[in-house]
């Protein structure tokens, strides 16, 4: 919330179960679960790992951004943590580096992009791999080997890049724009060759969430609406070998009768 505090919802009872206050000094814009751990990115540029599970919530603390932190996501693994601010700046933290005693020190510092990097998003079939997007400033998706820090692709959108999807059952990508066409674009994974552009939001597409089959992604844009959208497809069902007959021995012998 704005001010400061973080609240968790039962969300089928429609009830508030706790509120998580101390953990920042300002509002509170980017959040991602790790098992019982919630990490909370602020204004006040912390980033902190909330044990939900204790009333003292407060577990450990990243250090390393200037300004308000605006992505964060989790390696599918727990291991890694990608943090993007609005100081153009994307660390990678190693929950195994964490401390509950002093700040964390960073993985890997990335200082490439030249706008805020919000859009985050951890290849679903390669576990160091990581995709990131700039803002207006920089347009660009770049992906990322998180083991050695090296940048491996930049690819220029041409428009400020709000969020970033894998596709689970392809290897496609697909991100989400601002100004000008508000669009969302689905991207062949490695080639970038773009496969398609969706349209239909009037102002910037800010966030973006994938139904449990992979198949459908919810937009929600700065225009108030939220679009659903058949993007990705069914995943393909592997076929059944056709059954075959047990070989006879020596069948590969012409027969003599």
């Amino acid at each position: 919330m704005n001010n400061s505090e973080v609240q968790l919802w039962d969300s089928t009872a429609n009830r508030l179960l706790r509120t998580l206050r101390g953990g920042h000094a300002s509002r509170v814009g980017a959040m991602d679960w790790n098992n019982h751990i919630l990490t909370t990115g602020g204004m006040d540029s912390r980033i902190t790992n909330n044990d939900v599970r204790v009333r003292a919530h407060v577990v450990e603390a990243y250090r390393g951004h200037q300004q308000e932190v605006c992505g964060l996501k989790w390696s599918a693994s727990g291991q890694q943590l990608a943090s993007g601010g609005n100081d153009n700046l994307l660390h990678i933290w190693d929950r195994s580096m964490a401390s509950s005693n002093a700040p964390t020190q960073w993985l890997h510092r990335l200082e490439d992009h030249t706008a805020a990097v919000k859009a985050l998003a951890w290849c679903p079939f390669q576990g160091n791999l990581l995709a990131s997007g700039g803002g207006g400033g920089d347009r660009c998706i770049k992906f990322w080997n998180t083991h050695t820090g090296a940048c491996l692709n930049s690819v220029d959108t041409g428009s400020q890049v709000c969020a970033l999807l894998w596709n689970k059952n392809e290897r496609e990508l697909l991100s989400s724009h601002g100004f000008t066409q508000n669009q969302l674009t689905l991207w062949k994974y490695p080639s970038m060759v773009k496969v398609a552009e969706l349209t239909g939001h009037t102002s910037r597409v800010l966030y973006m969430a994938q139904s449990p089959d992979g198949c459908t992604v919810a937009s929600a844009a700065g225009d108030e609406t939220l679009r659903f959208w058949n993007v990705f497809g069914k995943p393909e069902v592997a076929k059944a070998a056709p059954k075959t007959a047990a070989a006879e021995p020596f069948a590969h012998l012409n027969r003599i009768r």
